[in-house]
């Protein structure tokens, strides 16, 4: 079975039928921000391996410089890598970025943009200013990126841009991070309409769970640390997935082989996904490492923590810990329903549902 599961196809940009460089085969000139971790430095290496011409932006000035030699090490050729360090809610300095990406290659064919933060925790635990923050970076930031990117893309442009399972269900304890998804797919959605008639394609790329550092980096007021619920995905198959769009423009691509099953209860059976999100959540949703709270990286990077893995491996597990979890969450529905009378149990962290 594949996992790569594409949307509907955009509509061909003029310029890029035409034969522009960065349409089908040709190299481009890609600006990708966010990536110096997770899935933007897997992007970024796979971009350079095709014989795409570099724009590297994220907010750490260490790791930049590793991902720029890694992409220089890729590359079929020696080309220059441009990277600048970037704040996606300082306008500024994204200007700076497509500036110099402008200079060095003379233009700007496609931008992907990936940052994203963190934060786990009940609503109303999370810290106001935390919850505020996070959101700005997800959603401010991937509108403060479209906007740059609208402003240099010519006809026969792409901009893609992430937005998660979780742009489409929810999950307890991720209140940030399901609201800024849910508002980036919303913006994707009405740039791709807006855009069409300028010949430029907006793609939606859509993870489920993947092998990154940000479950590590995020902020957590759940005494807990975050983790990918299985089944897991490998960065550089995002990557692929990323790449693939760019070469045939779709307009929704969805990474993740329990995406359709998560969507489909959450549409069709809402009652009964409200009873297990919470459970499952537990149980596969934070790890059993303690942690204290800690705002993590959402006001400032990490770089220590940044890579392209996470440390959530053993991939071969993806269809085991997939079924798994579909599996318990079925059976979860069936033991909550004689022991609650119908009432929705206590799903908070390590609490038990009331007999």
């Amino acid at each position: 079975m594949r996992r790569l599961r594409k949307g509907t196809a955009h509509a061909r940009p003029a310029r890029a039928a035409a034969g522009r460089p960065g349409a089908g085969r040709g190299a481009r000139v890609v600006v990708v921000v966010g990536a110096t971790s997770g899935i933007g430095r897997a992007t970024a290496v796979r971009l350079a391996r095709r014989g795409d011409r570099l724009a590297l932006a994220s907010r750490s000035a260490e790791e930049l410089g590793r991902v720029a030699e890694d992409c220089r090490a890729a590359a079929p050729e020696s080309v220059p890598v441009v990277t600048a360090v970037v704040d996606v809610l300082d306008r500024d300095s994204l200007d700076r970025l497509f500036a110099a990406a402008t200079a060095q290659h003379g233009r700007v064919d496609a931008v992907v943009s990936t940052p994203a933060v963190l934060a786990y925790g009940r609503f109303e635990e999370i810290p106001p200013e935390v919850f505020d923050r996070a959101v700005q970076v997800n959603v401010l930031g991937a509108a403060n990126v479209a906007r740059a990117a609208l402003a240099h893309l010519e006809p026969g442009g792409h901009l893609v841009l992430f937005g998660s399972l979780l742009g489409t269900i929810v999950a307890p304890w991720m209140s940030p991070y399901v609201t800024s998804k849910w508002a980036v797919h919303g913006l994707a959605h009405t740039l791709r309409i807006e855009a069409r008639d300028r010949g430029i394609a907006v793609s939606l790329v859509t993870p489920g769970s993947v092998d990154t550092p940000v479950y590590a980096l995020a902020a957590s007021y759940a005494g807990r640390v975050g983790r990918p619920p299985p089944p897991v995905d490998r960065p550089e198959t995002v990557a692929r997935a990323v790449v693939r769009v760019l070469d045939h423009p779709r307009r929704v691509v969805s990474v993740g082989l329990a995406n359709p099953v998560w969507r489909t209860v959450f549409r069709a059976a809402p009652a009964v996904y409200d009873r297990v999100a919470g459970p499952v959540m537990d149980r596969a949703g934070l790890s059993r490492t303690p942690t204290t709270a800690n705002e993590g990286n959402v006001f400032r990077p990490r770089p220590g923590g940044e890579a392209v893995h996470g440390e959530w491996g053993r991939h071969w597990l993806r269809w085991l810990g997939g079924s798994a979890v579909v599996g318990a969450a079925w059976g979860m529905v069936r033991a909550f329903r004689p022991r609650t009378g119908g009432r929705v149990p206590d799903s908070r962290p390590g609490r038990q549902p009331a007999a």
